[in-house]
């Protein structure tokens, strides 16, 4: 990807968030570290499927896009439009339908409602970009801040509430068969035993044990 359109997809995003007052939980930050994760995986796919280097933008893109359209902040429909606008003047229509389709059927509760969409050649691509984003999940403190917004800065019921969703959502993520990808795979447990000791260091913190 280069510089220019990266910048462009910065300035949308930023735009974007400000528009819908999507916060630092959903906003470039997370966007970023997505990306990375995506990128890890994909050096890591391309190796055994060769055919994924030419869907290398359209990973990339849809990795920094795919809270551009989150129903927790606006109307999806409008969102996946204005996306879509977006990327009009840069990217044929095949590339934009590929990262339509993927963002707007990778989030966790339409995976567990529908299962995995078949998206023919891009479905590797779809793999990488949904567990790029599952493996940011486990960032314990990103779910507290999200829902101190929510609980206008109820620190005590924002982590009750994602102490609760990790229990039943995010620990069980691989128990869900919801990691495909050999580089999620290997790192996820790590990260699993991170979201269990940063528990553990909030409730020596706020005596909460």
């Amino acid at each position: 990807m280069n510089m220019e359109l990266f910048n462009n997809l910065c300035q949308f995003i930023l735009d974007t968030s400000t528009k819908y007052k999507i916060d630092e939980t959903h906003n470039i930050s997370h966007s970023m570290n997505v990306l990375h994760y995506a990128h890890s995986m994909y050096e890591s796919e391309v190796r055994r499927h060769p055919f994924i280097g030419e869907h290398i933008n359209i990973i990339y893109i849809a990795a920094v896009l795919h809270d551009m359209c989150d129903k927790k902040y606006m109307n999806e429909t409008e969102g996946l439009s204005e996306i879509t606008t977006f990327l009009e003047a840069k990217l044929t229509t095949d590339e934009i339908a590929a990262i339509t389709a993927i963002i707007s059927t990778m989030s966790y509760s339409k995976v567990k409602t529908n299962g995995f969409p078949y998206l023919g050649i891009y479905q590797k691509a779809y793999h990488i970009v949904r567990e790029a984003d599952l493996l940011t999940a486990y960032d314990f403190d990103r779910c507290v801040i999200y829902n101190m917004k929510v609980y206008n800065g109820n620190f005590g019921d924002s982590f009750s509430q994602a102490e609760e969703l990790f229990q039943k959502r995010v620990f069980k993520h691989a128990d869900d068969h919801l990691f495909t990808t050999e580089y999620a795979i290997a790192h996820y447990k790590m990260l699993h035993d991170q979201a269990m000791e940063r528990i553990i260091h909030w409730k020596k913190i706020l005596r909460l044990d």
